[in-house]
């Protein structure tokens, strides 16, 4: 039995709106993409939805839309994928990790508190692996010393904090469609806001400053080539992608659903597997599980880091060996070796995001799951035990 850690699911809407795609002659960013954005805009509750090549591209243009360059400092976590971080770099600016809380693996908002500066111009929250930040803390916080908010929903989609979808409490928000995601489009990115300037900015930076999509131009029979009056970039979604999107959109409330019952499944039967935590869901949140990740619990291991840390390793070792993938959550950007050099960063200096980089462990989830490979799944870590 081979088990991979997620798996997206297609059926015969996507194949044949591709086929349709490549019919109509048009593969650039077009109608799809356009209802694409529509049909995410209804299901975050935004007002506005700008489809992008990924999150990461999402990212840099909610910073440069914001005015975030040289001389500035985000705060972002240092666990959580690497591109949060580099998103950063590529502004101008200075990212600041700060640590987590280890039951969410989100950013503390005390954490962000300490690292507030006169050069702070923004924070970037991550809504890591299906679960929201603390955005009660973070948005008081950002409203107090009056800086922006950009949400890292790269996971997020279908996860609500207090009845709210991620991304819709700062400026931005930021979603992915990697293979990974709840919903995908190969790759691809949505940013999402409220605000008509920023959106207006926003569709023009993606697309090299022009004033006007080729989309608009072919509506209105215009021939002429746009004005470009500010530096964009080639940040387009394909219609090939869009159309991916629109069919996904279409079972994304299964597929949640799907996801949520698989991760109910693992929290009932490894409640006696003692050295695994299972994902802690605080009261008012709804996760989303793009990930179900666990943490070995290094009280079993007297307290060391390193004795669990071997533990989690040959345990990922032997599930390969049974055919079964699973991952470490993610890394702890400060430990990786352009910012540990660049930044000059010891490991232990983010303490607890060092924690979740060492003994975090992400286990097989994926809406088309079948009982007998979930239960295959328990049943090796029981035997583990």
């Amino acid at each position: 039995m081979k088990i991979p850690v997620t798996r997206p699911f297609f059926d015969d809407c996507e194949r044949e709106t591709l086929a349709s795609i490549l019919d109509s002659g048009w593969v650039v960013q077009g109608s799809m993409v356009a209802e694409f954005e529509r049909l995410f805009s209804i299901f975050t509750g935004a007002g506005f939805a700008i489809a992008t090549t990924s999150c990461t591209t999402a990212l840099h243009l909610s910073l440069v839309a914001a005015g975030i360059g040289p001389g500035h400092e985000v705060i972002v976590p240092s666990f959580t994928f690497v591109a949060t971080a580099n998103a950063v770099e590529h502004a101008g600016a200075k990212p600041v990790f700060c640590d987590i809380d280890p039951d969410t693996f989100n950013m503390a908002a005390e954490d962000v508190e300490r690292l507030i500066s006169g050069k702070t111009r923004a924070i970037i929250p991550v809504h890591l692996f299906g679960l929201c930040a603390d955005m009660d803390g973070i948005m008081e916080i950002a409203t107090e010393h009056g800086v922006t908010v950009i949400e890292d929903a790269a996971c997020a989609m279908g996860s609500l904090y207090r009845g709210q979808h991620a991304g819709g409490f700062g400026l931005t928000g930021c979603f992915s469609f990697h293979p990974r995601k709840v919903v995908t489009t190969g790759e691809g990115g949505m940013i999402i806001t409220n605000d008509m300037a920023a959106d207006k900015l926003l569709r023009s930076l993606r697309d090299h400053g022009a004033s006007m999509s080729d989309l608009e131009r072919g509506k209105t029979g215009v021939s002429l080539l746009p004005l470009y009056d500010s530096l964009g970039y080639n940040y387009r979604m394909t219609d090939l992608q869009g159309a991916l999107g629109v069919c996904q959109m279409k079972k994304v409330e299964w597929v949640l659903e799907e996801r949520k019952k698989r991760a109910e499944i693992y929290n009932e039967s490894l409640t006696e597997v003692e050295w695994l935590k299972t994902p802690v869901v605080p009261d008012g949140f709804t996760h989303s599980y793009q990930s179900y990740v666990c943490m070995i619990d290094k009280g079993c291991f007297h307290e060391s880091i390193e004795d669990a840390n071997r533990f989690r390793n040959g345990l990922m070792e032997r599930l390969e060996r049974k055919g079964i993938a699973t991952r470490q959550g993610t890394h702890a950007v400060h430990t990786l070796g352009y910012y540990r050099g660049k930044y000059a960063f010891e490991e232990r200096d983010l303490p607890c995001s060092l924690e979740a980089d060492r003994l975090s462990l992400a286990l097989p989830i994926y809406p088309q799951m079948t009982d007998e490979e979930q239960e295959y799944v328990i049943k090796q870590l029981i035997v583990y035990t």
